[in-house]
């Protein structure tokens, strides 16, 4: 309830501003910079990047920026809401974090000084891999106010990754031993608690079709040639290397002429990472065991690859039926139109199913 009442005192703040500042301009529209421009304290004395902040006092017409002082990282304003008596602007996203001063400077180059302190939560907006083996994995996470992290646990587990190194754009962490097959982080900082968006999967927990070697039954296989490669891999020291050739309409993948893989109700996800080839191609699942069969019929599933990069792929077993013809399937791989230029090579790293 104050958060709330805080963010309408700030929006009721803005508005009062704009319309006096409106006014202001209607009596006097050659307002000039102060020799002795003077701040009240502030009513918001600490805040996150996009914070706003509410100055007002004497002389404050005529301002030509503001800078937050660490880093000397500059914040925007409309001067529209600067008049003698107030100015509103926000804490730019860039702030560094901590105690500082916010200097400000008008046309006649005078100086106000006031201390702000900026107390930023961490962000994560990228990260190195989705899948981990624990204790082993080093995961990189990259963002904004990384350095200032404290903590970061398996969410809902309480279980303590080991930070490895920390800067404010990137944070390293190993994940610990766990039994659990997918989590998200709980990131920790002086300023507060985030939640990643991104979910990891526990490698030692899923059913793996490849990781480094083909697994559970499986061997390379499809239309063109297939084979081990470590030349390039995601992760490990291995991948999956799928040649497509020129005009082929071929699909490649692999298979367990055995068994096949059964379905299993505890499962809910197929995940891959797939390194694209020399231009962005759109690829469709493909298996024997889809109500289209295996082979270059079935579009319901593209998946966009872009060249020469490894991308993530995760699916949803609910919606690509792979048990649709029965309790197992046998194929299970990706096929291309064309490719009409020239062969095309993709490489698949991590193909698990997870619960």
């Amino acid at each position: 309830m104050k958060k709330i009442m805080k963010t309408l005192y700030h929006y009721v703040c803005i508005l009062a501003i704009a319309c006096f500042a409106f006014v202001s301009c209607k009596k006097d529209d050659k307002l000039s910079p102060s020799g002795n421009p003077q701040a009240d304290p502030l009513e918001v004395t600490s805040g996150a990047p996009g914070t706003v902040i509410v100055l007002t006092g004497q002389g404050l017409a005529g301002m030509k920026s503001i800078i937050f002082e660490t880093g000397n990282v500059p914040a925007g304003f409309n001067p529209a809401f600067n008049n003698d008596h107030a100015l509103v602007f926000r804490v730019p996203d860039t702030a560094a974090a901590g105690q500082q001063d916010i200097i400000l400077t008008n046309m006649l180059d005078k100086q106000l000084r006031v201390p702000f302190n900026v107390t930023p939560l961490p962000s994560v907006a990228t990260v190195s891999d989705y899948n981990f083996t624990p204790a082993v994995t080093q995961l990189t996470l990259n963002g904004n106010y990384l350095n200032d992290v404290t903590e970061v646990t398996l969410t809902g587990t309480g279980a303590k990754a080991s930070i490895v190194s920390k800067s404010q754009r990137q944070l390293v962490v190993t994940l610990p031993q766990t039994e659990v097959s997918r989590t998200k982080l709980d990131i920790r900082s002086e300023a507060g608690e985030i939640t990643t968006t991104q979910e990891f999967v526990n490698v030692d927990q899923a059913f793996r079709l490849f990781t480094d070697s083909y697994q559970n039954g499986f061997e390379g296989w499809g239309w063109g040639a297939v084979t081990i490669s470590t030349a390039t891999f995601k992760s490990g020291n291995a991948s999956s290397k799928m040649v497509y050739g020129k005009g082929s309409w071929s699909a490649n993948g692999m298979a367990n002429w055995g068994d096949g893989m059964a379905k299993n109700a505890d499962l809910k996800f197929l995940s891959f990472w797939i390194k694209g080839g020399s231009q962005d191609y759109t690829l469709f699942l493909t298996s024997d065991g889809r109500a289209a069969g295996f082979g270059n019929a079935d579009r319901s599933t593209p998946i966009r690859v872009p060249a020469g990069v490894w991308t993530y792929v995760r699916l949803d077993l609910a919606d690509i039926g792979l048990w649709s013809k029965g309790n197992a399937f046998k194929q299970l791989g990706l096929w291309i139109e064309g490719p009409d230029a020239q062969d095309e090579t993709f490489y698949l790293d991590d193909v698990i199913f997870f619960k």
